[in-house]
């Protein structure tokens, strides 16, 4: 029985398609889709085996290793996974590397398994990613970004998450995107969020949302880098600047700095130890910027950070954490956006609060 190919790519990440990943768990973890699971056919180090009996001796030697290594329990085993997988996601698909052997193996003892023919990706990973990247380029033909500019902590994502016809940069990125942004969990691979980006836009596209809008950004977003050609496209485009008070911008950033980040560790972690962690966090991130900053400002901010993180430690209260925040967005960052929006006046199409701004691009 000829088991099913599928090669429809753009309809699969329409339906956010759950997937299986049959690839080593390095290769999964180098980059995947956000829709799949690792249960691989062969783990890391069979793979590595078979690949230096496939160099040595050829083909027929490596694929009779393989079944040398998987023959038997852990057949049986990750059968029972996969068969697991299907019966929770019956729409899924499978997919390996290139489409090849690995996947059609996968899907016929899957088949022999349960007797459901569970399609297999055409071309794998490697088709679905080069798919991906040509649809970034294709989207950039077509859509018109505006750009949402202000202040650090001004509230653009919020803003952002308000609009349907936006996306997220630093949600893809997993990055606040400044020196206080890290996540207490890593940022995807630039592969990863290359893939989730596109996916997006396409998403976009396929809802006939042509103008889309996009937080001002550098062109790297922690340590993901934003497509060039994307962010060439959104340099050029028009820009709308969200204007806030320093007091709504030192609640905002509390609210990202301390309070969510602070939240974030102690999930992970525990109350305790996620507060030290999170301490070290913001002490260290602050030590980061310590030569633009200067050794004055630097130990006068640090100071306070110092004792709004002790104040915080005995009392749960984070208003002391006003004092260096203020500071930091004053000192550090205004200076630097001054410089920065200097050399985009002919690019500003509107400006004005959050209610304003939120009004002009809903009707844009």
């Amino acid at each position: 029985m000829e088991l099913p190919e599928v090669s429809d790519f753009r309809e699969l990440f329409l339906r956010n398609t759950p997937l299986l990943d049959v690839r080593a768990p390095v290769e999964f973890s180098a980059g995947a889709f956000p829709t799949a699971n690792n249960i691989p056919l062969l783990n890391d180090e069979e793979r590595h085996l078979i690949g230096i009996r496939y160099k040595e001796q050829g083909q027929p030697a490596a694929i009779e290793l393989g079944r040398e290594l998987i023959d038997g329990q852990p057949k049986a085993e990750r059968t029972a996974q996969w068969q697991e997988f299907v019966e929770q996601h019956p729409e899924g698909m499978l997919y390996c590397f290139r489409g090849g052997m690995r996947s059609k193996i996968s899907q016929e003892w899957i088949y022999a398994a349960t007797g459901i023919a569970y399609p297999r990706i055409k071309g794998g990973y490697k088709a679905l990613r080069s798919f991906l990247l040509e649809e970034i380029d294709n989207a950039i033909a077509e859509i018109q970004p505006i750009v949402l500019g202000g202040r650090t902590g001004a509230g653009k994502t919020i803003a952002i998450h308000q609009l349907q016809n936006s996306i997220d940069l630093e949600g893809l990125a997993w990055h606040r995107g400044s020196a206080f942004g890290g996540h207490v969990t890593p940022q995807p691979t630039q592969i990863d969020f290359e893939n989730r980006l596109s996916i997006e836009l396409i998403k976009h596209r396929a809802a006939q949302r042509r103008t889309l809008i996009f937080e001002d950004e550098s062109k790297a977003v922690g340590s993901r880098h934003i497509p060039p050609a994307l962010y060439e496209h959104m340099a050029q485009s028009p820009l709308v600047i969200l204007e806030t008070s320093l007091q709504e911008r030192i609640d905002n950033s509390i609210q990202e700095y301390v309070t969510t980040a602070l939240q974030e560790y102690q999930t992970l972690y525990g109350k305790d130890k996620g507060f030290h962690k999170w301490a070290d966090y913001a002490s260290h991130s602050l030590s980061r910027i310590s030569k633009r900053l200067g050794g004055k400002r630097y130990r006068q901010m640090n100071a306070k950070l110092q004792y709004a993180i002790d104040h915080l430690r005995r009392t749960g209260d984070p208003e002391a954490h006003r004092d260096w925040i203020s500071l930091l967005l004053t000192d550090y960052y205004d200076p630097m956006y001054d410089y920065q929006i200097a050399k985009k006046q002919d690019r500003i199409i509107f400006s004005g609060t959050m209610k304003d701004v939120l009004g002009y691009l809903k009707i844009t």
